[in-house]
């Protein structure tokens, strides 16, 4: 029989322990029964880290102006006006066309459906449900326990809410929205120099080790008495904890010297105007210039495994200095021109994400690494939320990778889809980057089929 605590428990239990004579506590979260009934090689030899990221941009491509058409999968990318600043850095992608987003009957929530069902497998039932963990976090449950951080994400917008990676609809993640800030959380005084030869453990963090590891004997206790959902949901939590645990053993022993590792300059504060009639464009671009260059030394410096960038929203509100109309409302607004054939501002702010993109490119493929560059031993997912931003469509979104992910794939690939569901893309990221899962998706975006053309 299973013996639950009383109801008269407190509002919020402490685990307690002892550490050095003294006294330690170790919140408890909300559990059921304190509610109401409602409620290459390194030095030692082992291989280079293969690291994983996305980057997000909103409203998508024009069709006809991002990529060339094709009918068949094979080598090489034609890129277009909109994308023009990628084609220095073809050989490194592969594109992906014609992948669809079958809703099963469900509404397309404008600028939501997509980036949800194509990063979690599964269409949402409301326009603010993640109704499961994106992809990014379960690469990051595999590969983010061997670095300081085990996920970090970022917003060129200035709006920490404007962040694509989620748990579920109620555990989405926050981005950091300063360079400065992120710079000292990175470099501040508890980065630890791969370089330097002296290594002194940090006492703070081994207080901090020495805490959480403590409250062991009383934790056993709890999960003896608790009923079954209060068990997983423990299960959960100290789960976390002994992750956290990790990390900061890590910070604990002295890092392999790594000489693509190098203290970068700290950044210039970027402020965004932050107006309801939206953002200025020059300003995300240099906010976002300024973290490409500390993610990618983030990376290398093996302060994070996994990382989330953020150029412009997915009701991207980009403008122009001294003009009201932002990139969203030019995209249903603007006329087409007949003569180009395209909405010409919206099609100028499609470009001005692929430059940004190609910046992000060239700050990971600028850092030697081994025998080749940081951008070699990662895999970086580009994508937006909207195929055609003018009719939400969340068929053909434009999708890329970026890298070859310490050789487990090719690159200068155009794959088409020919209607497959874009699940097919994130179950062979999964794959490659070491999760062990044979199908993803729910309903008509469940897929076991991985893209094979891409695979070594």
């Amino acid at each position: 029989m299973t013996v639950l605590l009383p109801k008269s428990a407190p509002r919020r239990a402490l685990l307690r322990g002892l550490l050095g004579g003294g006294a330690t506590t170790l919140a408890l979260p909300f559990l059921d029964c304190f509610l109401d009934g409602n409620g290459t090689a390194l030095a030692a030899g082992a291989a280079l880290p293969v690291r994983f990221g996305t980057w997000f941009w909103g409203l998508g491509h024009t069709p006809g102006f991002g990529v060339t058409d094709k009918k068949a999968s094979g080598p090489g990318i034609d890129f277009l006006t909109e994308c023009q600043a990628l084609i220095p850095h073809k050989d490194k992608i592969n594109y992906f066309g014609y992948f669809n987003t079958p809703l099963d009957g469900r509404s397309n929530y404008t600028h939501f459906s997509g980036w949800v069902g194509s990063r979690t497998g599964t269409a949402p039932v409301t326009g603010d449900e993640v109704p499961a963990p994106t992809f990014d976090l379960l690469i990051a449950d595999v590969i983010g326990t061997r670095s300081r951080f085990k996920t970090i994400d970022v917003s060129a917008t200035g709006n920490p809410r404007d962040s694509y990676s989620a748990r579920n609809t109620n555990s989405r993640s926050a981005a950091e929205v300063s360079p400065i800030s992120f710079y000292a959380r990175l470099f501040g005084p508890e980065f630890v120099d791969p370089n330097k030869g002296d290594f002194t453990p940090d006492p703070r963090i081994m207080l901090r080790q020495s805490v959480l590891s403590s409250v062991a004997e009383d934790r056993q206790k709890l999960t003896k008495l608790v009923g079954a959902s209060d068990k997983a949901q423990l299960d959960e939590y100290f789960t976390s904890i002994r992750e956290l645990e990790g990390q900061l053993a890590l910070q604990l022993q002295k890092p392999e010297p790594n000489l693509a590792c190098q203290l970068p300059p700290k950044p210039a504060e970027t402020n965004i105007d932050g107006q309801a009639t939206g953002v200025l464009i020059d300003t995300v671009k240099s906010n976002h210039a300024a973290f490409a260059k500390l993610m990618a030394m983030a990376v290398a410096c093996n302060q994070a495994a996994t990382f989330n960038m953020v150029f412009s929203a997915s009701l991207s509100q980009l403008r122009k200095a001294g003009e009201s109309a932002n990139h969203h409302s030019l995209s249903h607004e603007e006329p087409r021109d007949p003569k180009i054939g395209c909405q010409p501002q919206t099609s100028w702010f499609n470009a001005r994400s692929m430059d940004a993109l190609a910046v992000f490119v060239d700050a990971f493929a600028g850092i030697r690494e081994g025998a080749g560059t940081l951008l070699d031993n990662t895999l970086i997912f580009a994508g937006s939320e909207t195929s055609f931003a003018r009719v939400h469509s969340v068929d053909n979104i434009p999708v890329m990778t970026v890298g070859k992910a310490g050789g487990r794939i090719k690159t200068g690939m155009h794959i088409v889809g020919n209607g497959d569901p874009i699940t097919r893309i994130g179950l062979t990221m999964m794959k490659v980057m070491g999760v062990q899962v044979d199908k993803w998706g729910t309903k008509s975006l469940q897929t076991g089929k991985t893209i094979n053309e891409i695979l070594v």
